[in-house]
């Protein structure tokens, strides 16, 4: 079969580049690892911070500026988890554009993701001060922007998503289970903001919204590399 862009080979008889295979595979996999890194880097950091609060302090307040956990937290969990999701959502991208006739949603998503990412870079390389407790340091004020985008961001891309898979029936046990978890990861979001006042289970609100949403990530590139494998 000839392929449809002169010159490249394609695989499958579906006019796919073999050249853009092995990153698109690669962004796949990134959607699996992002999520495990991210969850042993709070463990670790924790683990290497005494006396720190898992229930009542933010995330980000492991790597706060000054402390013993800030550039692990910051480069090992935020902007290396920022990086990979925006690697995972342009594969993301490239997987579901094969497979689903809804190019504008399947893009939307995708841009979705690629802003949490983008969000996290931003919440890596802007530092929060110590306890998070400082709103007129323009860092701190960048840090909080750039967590807020990231969390809205993959909420909407879940909810998003949920369309999405319902329109092909090889992903629409996806469908609810994304709704789930943009749903749920916006509740806790929700009670996390309305505790700040007090710190009563703030950040076991935060690592609830966290860990449901990371886990859609972990949960769909699961599926979709699964999928690949079939194709």
């Amino acid at each position: 079969m000839r392929s449809p862009v002169p010159g490249r080979a394609t695989i499958h008889g579906r006019g796919r580049p073999l050249s853009s295979e092995p990153a698109r595979r690669a962004g796949l996999l990134c959607g699996v690892v992002a999520p495990l890194l991210w969850a042993a880097v709070i463990v670790i950091a924790g683990e290497l911070r005494p006396g720190f609060d898992h229930v009542g302090q933010y995330i980000s307040e492991l790597g706060e500026r000054g402390s013993a956990t800030e550039t692990f937290m910051r480069y090992g969990g935020f902007v290396a988890t920022g990086l990979m999701h925006v690697g995972f959502a342009a594969a993301f991208y490239a997987t579901l554009i094969r497979i689903t006739n809804r190019p504008r949603l399947t893009l939307l998503v995708a841009v979705l993701i690629a802003l949490d990412g983008i969000g996290r870079i931003g919440a890596g390389l802007f530092a929060c001060e110590p306890g998070c407790a400082a709103p007129e340091s323009l860092g701190q004020r960048l840090h909080g922007l750039s967590a807020t985008i990231a969390f809205l961001a993959i909420a909407a891309a879940a909810l998003f998503g949920a369309i999405l898979f319902r329109r092909d029936k090889r992903l629409r046990s996806l469908s609810a289970y994304s709704f789930a978890s943009g749903c749920a990861g916006l509740i806790f979001l929700a009670l996390m903001s309305a505790s700040e006042a007090t710190h009563a289970h703030t950040g076991l609100y935060e690592r609830l919204a966290s860990g449901l949403l990371t886990l859609w990530i972990f949960v769909t590139a699961v599926r979709l590399r699964k999928l690949d494998s079939k194709s």
